[in-house]
């Protein structure tokens, strides 16, 4: 899709940096492809995802790559059904008449991928590893007493005070997911990735066919033994139909969609929107949209380093900013974006829209441009880091550089593929020594839906998001929401979360928009999953 900007120099070098990194990644795919004929025996699912896979640890990365590889290998002591019940999962559970016990008891026939038994130790240990990364089970964790196996199937978890959302964040589907991992395993400190991928999921990781960034295979654990309840959701029976699956790489769109026409491959997560007309004029394809709350882009800073770490500048780069200018460039069709500065999403119960005033509007560069000189910005250049494998969100960056540059921001567009990016948005350094000013990325709707699972939101300063806001009102009032009697009063809250968000610049709402998947018709039974998931699905031969 041609970028309605005019990108200048930069946007040509960063264009051309992208050409030759796809190319590469073509050929490697091609490769894979030609590997995964040698399985033709088996029942195969062949995937192309929104982006390719390097870091396996779904504690330490919150990419959403990352996070719907975790569902694949491991499991969760509970699972939201489809309706947003909790429903037990590994575990049933039993809570004490004051609120303040729960009694998780695992059930019969849980085993990891390694043969050995899962126990109430292995995950109690992988509680606690996670408790430590992710935002919303900070909040728990500050209201526990003690998290212990009572014996081999019993984990008992005693609270310092009532906290009424435990069984909510425990099944909470993003951004870290309380994965049950090997005792060995999850007693890797939370800062450092893991290197032995066993859990104890419908699918088994083969390391041996692992390819960073091309290609990854999941055979189906045989020893796997599915709830009795049809599957809901992220709940319920859990029943692999194909023998593999296998997520290849390929950041040509074009490719993909050849490929699937012709039957190479049987699902594209995300689909190019201008190529959809290809797709759906073909017999053989459904275009289907998996989550009708969509995907919220956004605009993180880094307040750790200048020049953002003054609220006047975050504010005169949103200012600058405008979400008709990145939609129509990302998307291009408005059928498939629509314009919303509600960071809990619009249309939803805790939806508000207050301070995006601007960027619905398209933003006021002249305004931003005055702003930044009552700031007295002395001209610190804004290094962006720029996605180039990722189809057309790839050109999110492009469009904010080219609208901070206009306002008067020196802006340095850095291009690198996604799981570079990943990495080097979690390094504290300098944008100078390997740091970064601003990235942007992409929030699901069942992942930001409120001001406790909101993945972005937590403003800790180094134990925070990456980014590093330190915001103690925010904090508070993220506290008081926990603490909330009644729905009205969570509202009340999040409107205020709302406003304080947008004013201090945790992140900018850059709009909404859909991921639309191709998948052959080959492919049916598919759960409509906001998270794409690979058991019930059943594949025709």
């Amino acid at each position: 899709m041609p970028f309605s900007t005019d990108l200048g120099a930069e946007g040509i070098r960063a264009a051309r940096s992208f050409a030759r990194g796809a190319g590469r990644l073509i050929a490697a795919s091609l490769i894979a492809l030609a590997a995964t004929a040698a399985h033709a025996q088996e029942k195969t699912i062949t995937a192309v995802m929104h982006a390719g896979l390097r870091m396996l640890d779904p504690i330490v990365s919150t990419a959403h790559i990352t996070r719907n590889h975790g569902y694949m290998v491991y499991d969760l002591l509970v699972g939201v059904d489809a309706k947003g019940v909790v429903q037990p999962q590994m575990a049933s559970w039993e809570t004490a008449e004051d609120g303040l016990t729960y009694t998780f008891k695992l059930r019969d026939g849980l085993v990891f991928h390694d043969g050995k038994k899962v126990t109430a130790a292995d995950a109690v240990a992988s509680l606690k590893r996670w408790g430590s990364r992710d935002g919303a089970a900070a909040f728990l964790m500050a209201a526990t007493g003690s998290i212990e196996a009572a014996d081999e199937t019993t984990i008992v978890w005693r609270l310092k005070e009532p906290f009424p959302l435990l069984l909510e964040v425990l099944a909470k589907q993003s951004s870290v997911p309380a994965f049950i991992m090997p005792e060995r395993v999850a007693a890797t400190p939370s800062d450092t990735a893991i290197t032995e991928y066993v859990g104890s999921g419908p699918f088994v990781f083969v390391d041996s066919e692992f390819q960073p960034g091309v290609k990854i295979v999941y055979k189906r654990f045989e020893d796997y033994k599915p709830r009795n309840e049809a599957a809901s959701g992220m709940a319920g029976g859990k029943v692999v139909n194909v023998d593999r699956v296998e997520w290849v790489t390929m950041p040509d769109s074009q490719t993909a969609i050849s490929a699937l026409m012709t039957g190479e491959i049987d699902l594209i997560e995300n689909t190019q929107i201008d190529l959809l007309p290809i797709l759906e004029s073909s017999p053989d394809v459904t275009v289907e949209v998996r989550d009708p709350l969509g995907y919220q882009g956004f605009v993180r800073m880094n307040f750790k380093h200048p020049p953002f770490d003054d609220v006047r500048i975050r504010r005169a780069a949103l200012t600058a900013l405008g979400q008709e200018q990145v939609m129509s460039t990302m998307v291009g069709n408005p059928d498939y974006y629509w314009l919303c500065g509600a960071i809990f999403g619009c249309g939803t119960s805790l939806g508000d829209e207050t301070g995006a005033e601007s960027l619905k509007a398209g933003g006021d560069k002249a305004k931003a441009r005055q702003m930044l000189e009552e700031a007295g910005y002395d001209n610190t250049p804004v290094v962006i880091l720029q996605p180039t494998d990722i189809g057309a969100m790839g050109g999110v960056p492009v469009v904010v550089a080219s609208e901070l540059r206009e306002a008067g921001f020196n802006v340095n567009l850095q291009p690198m593929d996604w799981q570079t990016l990943v990495a080097r948005r979690a390094s504290m350094n300098k944008p100078s020594e390997g740091g970064w000013n601003i990235f942007t990325s992409f929030a699901s709707g069942v992942e930001a839906n409120t001001p406790l699972v909101h993945p972005i939101l937590p403003s800790t300063g180094d134990t925070g998001w990456f980014g590093w806001a330190t915001d103690p009102e925010l904090e508070a009032l993220r506290a008081a929401y926990l603490k909330a009697a009644t729905f009205d009063e969570q509202k009340e809250i999040a409107h205020k979360v709302q406003a304080r968000v947008l004013d201090n610049v945790i992140f900018v709402p850059l709009g909404n928009y859909s991921f639309v998947q191709a998948r052959s018709n080959k492919l049916t039974d598919m759960l409509p999953t906001a998270i794409p998931v690979f058991w019930n699905v059943k594949l025709a031969d």
